[in-house]
């Protein structure tokens, strides 16, 4: 019974390593949640605006000399105009002036922007602490005029907070159908400039430069007018020369002096018109020239060392020096890569500030390169997960780390409201209420994860809500960022141009309210709305009611329609990471069809499936109250009847996108159930919302496939997981079937009942015993149920996978045979193969291939019960087979196998081979792959597969050349 023992204790150790991989697995994989403090969103369905108020009758505007103040006088001009009344004369002496402007110099006032409103039977007087003051105080009797409210009596004004900064908006963008008509060009490079780039002398378009600077003036009026006192534009390398420093030659100086005499002058109109402007740039921002310099006097690219920093802080100087009217340089160091790099340019940004060592590096060199030049370094604490610093931005605990004592006067830091991405169903940013650094809090007016902005979508309230908590918790915070247009890629959503093309005006009331709530956070969010309705829509009572009611569902119907409620308010966690909230609409509209999406989403709604299939359908019922609201309105009632129109044919979109996923997140959730529970109710409610889904999908993409303005969702990767769900059952029978097939044939072997199944029985559990044959049969049966096994496994919908397994296998059979030149080899390598089949098969034949990924993605005990056995029975292939045919040959073969599989990989590429493998299978998203990359996402060094070949390469070169042993095999008693 030696043999016996030998097995035994063999087994148990087998055992125990399955088990330490399955506790491995489970550490990677273990999904986990908990209650989210999700702000709960205010809506007043009972508002009614009130009628516009008549406009006042001014003929004339007295404003003193200057230029900011004439420019505000004539946006109350054109208000006026805009609401009927003649243009009244604007000039310096104006004695019978129905609206005096003048400055009043106001020693110790809180803000040189505070300015006094009056209102009078003598007229309307508008007295700043400053000509910003008094120009500010004429932009809101503008804007006052334009929304039909009335001219306060006596009002004094002081912004809350003191820095407004916006975006760039479309400043840049053209509305190219053919860059657009794809909708997969995700792209995220965001300057402004590069369409005006020449691959030579003069290096700068002037036409293109003439339209950029037109696209620039027009942004810039339009956001002072809207309260905004700040401006963040792309670009830092692209505008120094880093003279005195040998990084380029002649013709990289040319070029960047260019571009400094084409731009600067346009981007210093922001600055005449009193704003600030800041320059935007990742880091580590390079080029190729910069990169070759920094190796040659730093020795490579440490970001923790001075001498590389000092580089960076000569660029800045000249930054600085070249454009004084610039108020500072603002960084991000969280996102980086080939994806946010311009067509045509060789600057580049990389991931490598990634320690908080490094980041305190990078701080502390160019804020005192600032603090020279009285600058502001705007830090962005935006992260995705990259480095030691990749939760920065939502754990306070790290942040506290890197920042807790960088107490610069000339450092803001910079942090999205949201714990995490501009998702819903997100807690407000903990971090925000941490440290001692002067605050900057992130908006973004059009959506970018709820269609691009091209959906009603009134953020006003929720905006309101954050902010003002965020000034009761934090003394520091004194701006706000509001992105326009900003926010995920260029050209993969809607062509809607922020002031120039498409309906940008659905999501311009986002970007109006973020500066109006920044003067007064108080303003009751249902004022400000109603508003904008009038001087953007219409003023006529009945419509402007019919129009605040639709804004009011908006919200629920956003969170409901794009958003699957009882996962998403849960803070989740699944591989290793933190997903979204969103999760089964990957990246802003690839609707995804994978298992560790809807499977982790299930199982976290389990509890409230009803609730969560609700949601979708309550959804369709708001967006089609939404329309009744607008299509009952009439035309001739709206400012821009095409307006009217546009918001008809939005939300008709809308109607039409949400029956859609409602129909879809049914027929997954119901799926999940199935697989769960084997519910018949459950499989009868998914056949009938699949047929729902397949009608409404046609559709769909027929409808809004080649809408420019309203495109159609992606269901690519949804019909790839619909379809290998539709084969679960068939697959599960198909299992079953097999597994009675190969249960026989370990039953024959076992019994002696067949000589071909003995020597797979014994090869399999006794493999010193099985006999030297070469029965074809011997590799015959067993290939033959890995290659059904594997079929019904991938749904007969994976050839890689199929081509990989058989591969493995039958180099592994043959290899051995021939390096041992024992023919027992064949019923050693077919029995294991038998007994991993088995296994494999009775998973399967529960209900299919879905119901072995809803376990493994969610079931942590039947995970590590199945890992740790169907590992243990993995090694015992090597084992096994070193008993019957010895470990050199089995260290050869296995090595040889490893280095060839590894190598074909590794000749692909790792990225590309996941994404083939993943599309077949549909495990993880199908955009991951395109959009970030599957290897960047998990943390997956794309070198692995060719380390794996150089393993097993010498695994087997080092079998080969070790001192050859007596081949006489031991002697096991069984």
């Amino acid at each position: 019974m030696a043999g016996g023992r030998v097995v035994g204790v063999t087994v148990a150790i087998l055992l125990a390593a399955g088990g330490v991989v399955a506790y491995g697995v489970d550490s990677a994989l273990g999904l986990s949640h908990a209650d989210a403090d999700v702000p709960v969103e205010a809506t007043n369905l009972a508002l009614r605006p009130q009628p516009a108020a008549d406009a006042p009758t001014i003929d004339a505007i007295a404003v003193p000399d200057d230029r900011l103040i004439a420019r505000a006088a004539a946006s109350v001009a054109d208000a006026l105009v805009a609401r009927g009344r003649p243009r009244p004369a604007i000039g310096h002496d104006h004695p019978k002036a129905r609206l005096r402007a003048r400055v009043v110099l106001q020693p110790g006032a809180e803000s040189p922007e505070s300015y006094r409103l009056t209102n009078s039977a003598d007229g309307i007087t508008v007295e700043g602490a400053s000509a910003q003051g008094t120009a500010a105080g004429l932009y809101a009797v503008a804007d006052r005029i334009r929304s039909g409210a009335a001219i306060p009596a006596n009002e004094v004004v002081t912004p809350r907070v003191p820095l407004r900064l916006t975006d760039a908006g479309s400043v840049g963008r053209e509305a190219d159908p053919a860059a657009f008509r794809g909708g997969t060009d995700y792209s995220l490079n965001t300057d402004i400039v590069g369409g005006a780039l020449l691959p030579g002398a003069p290096w700068v378009d002037a036409a293109a430069a003439d339209r950029i600077g037109n696209q620039f003036r027009q942004f810039v009026d339009h956001a002072v007018a809207q309260g905004y006192n700040g401006i963040v534009v792309p670009g830092f390398l692209e505008y120094v020369t880093f003279a005195g420093l040998d990084v380029y030659d002649d013709a990289d100086r040319a070029r960047n002096e260019a571009l400094v005499t084409a731009f600067a002058p346009i981007f210093a109109y922001a600055a005449d018109n009193g704003m600030r402007v800041y320059f935007l740039t990742d880091m580590l921002a390079l080029s190729p020239p910069l990169e070759r310099y920094l190796e040659q006097t730093t020795g490579g690219l440490d970001v923790t060392d001075e001498r590389l920093w000092a580089v960076y802080q000569h660029g800045l100087d000249e930054l600085f020096d070249r454009m004084p009217y610039a108020s500072g340089l603002m960084i991000r160091v969280g996102e980086g890569g080939a994806v946010y790099k311009q067509r045509g340019w060789d600057y580049e940004s990389r991931l490598a500030v990634t320690t908080p060592a490094a980041v305190r590096a990078m701080l502390t060199a160019l804020l005192r390169t600032a603090g020279q030049h009285d600058k502001d370094i705007i830090f962005r604490s935006w992260t995705v997960g990259v480095g030691a610093v990749g939760d920065l931005h939502t754990n306070p605990a790290s942040y506290d780390e890197v920042l807790s004592d960088l107490d610069d006067p000339h450092l803001i830091v910079s942090t999205k409201y949201t714990a995490g991405d501009f998702y819903s169903h997100l807690p407000l940013n903990p971090t925000m209420s941490r440290g001692s650094q002067r605050r900057i809090v992130e908006f973004q007016a059009r959506r970018e994860f709820e269609a691009f902005g091209a959906l009603p979508n009134d953020l006003t309230a929720l905006h309101q809500q954050a902010l003002r908590h965020f000034l009761d918790t934090n003394p520091h915070v004194e701006g706000i960022w509001t992105w326009t247009q900003d926010g995920g890629p260029l050209r993969a959503g809607p062509m809607s141009l922020y002031l120039r093309t498409g309906f940008w005006q659905i999501y311009d009331l986002n970007a109006y309210a973020a500066a109006r709530l920044a003067w007064q956070p108080g303003t009751p969010a249902e004022h400000i709305t109603r508003d904008w309705i009038h001087q953007t829509l219409s003023t006529d009572p009945v419509t402007a009611d019919r129009i605040a009611g639709m804004f009011a569902r908006s919200r629920a119907a956003i969170t409901e329609g794009l958003y699957i409620g009882p996962y998403a308010d849960k803070s989740v966690k699944a591989l290793g990471l933190e997903p979204p909230p969103m999760m089964w609409i990957f990246e802003w509209d690839i609707v995804t069809g994978d298992s560790a999406a809807i499977d982790s989403i299930y199982a976290v709604s389990r509890d409230r499936l009803d609730e969560a299939i609700a949601d979708g359908e309550r959804a369709v019922a708001l967006a089609t109250e939404m329309r009744d609201l607008i299509t009952g309105t009439d035309p001739a009632t709206w400012r821009d009847p095409a307006l009217r129109q546009h918001l008809v044919d939005t939300l008709d979109y809308q109607v039409d996108l949400f029956t859609t996923l409602a129909a879809y997140r049914t027929t997954v959730l119901r799926h999940a159930q199935w697989l769960d529970t084997g519910s018949r109710q459950a499989q009868e409610q998914e056949r009938q919302a699949r047929a729902a889904y397949e009608e409404s999908r046609t559709r769909h993409l027929a409808r809004y496939g080649a809408d420019l303005d309203l495109p159609a969702y992606n269901f690519t990767a949804a019909d790839l997981g619909l379809d290998r769900s539709a084969r679960d059952q068939a697959m599960a029978w198909l299992a079953r079937i097999l597994l009675a097939g190969v249960l026989l044939v370990l039953l024959l072997g076992a019994t002696g009942r067949s000589a071909t199944c003995r020597a797979l029985w014994l090869g399999a559990t006794r493999p010193w015993k099985a006999p030297d044959a070469t029965t074809p049969a011997l590799l015959a049966i067993p290939a033959a149920a890995l290659l059904a096994s594997r079929l019904a496994y991938t749904w007969f919908a994976a050839p890689a996978h199929i081509a990989l397994t058989l591969t493995a296998w039958l180099l592994f059979a043959v290899a051995v045979r021939l390096i041992s030149g024992r023919n027992r080899a064949w019923a050693v390598v077919g029995g294991v193969a038998l007994i991993r089949t088995a296994l494999l098969l009775a998973v399967l034949s529960v209900r299919g291939p879905g119901h072995y990924w809803l376990q493994f993605w969610t079931a942590p005990t039947a995970r590590a019960v199945y890992i740790t056995v169907a590992f243990a029975a993995f090694c015992w292939l090597f084992v096994a087979t070193a008993l019957a045919c010895g470990a050199r040959a089995t260290i050869m073969a296995a090595g040889g196998a490893l280095a060839v599989l590894a190598g074909a990989v590794a000749a692909i590429g790792l990225e590309p081979a996941l994404t083939i493998w993943n599309d077949q299978l549909a495990l993880l998203p199908w955009g991951l792959s395109r959009i970030l990359g599957i290897t960047v996402y998990l943390g997956i060094p794309p070198s692995l597969p060719a380390i794996a070949a150089g393993t097993g390469a010498i695994a087997a070169t080092a079998a080969a050349l070790g001192r050859r042993r007596p081949t006489t095999p031991g002697r096991i008693d069984a």
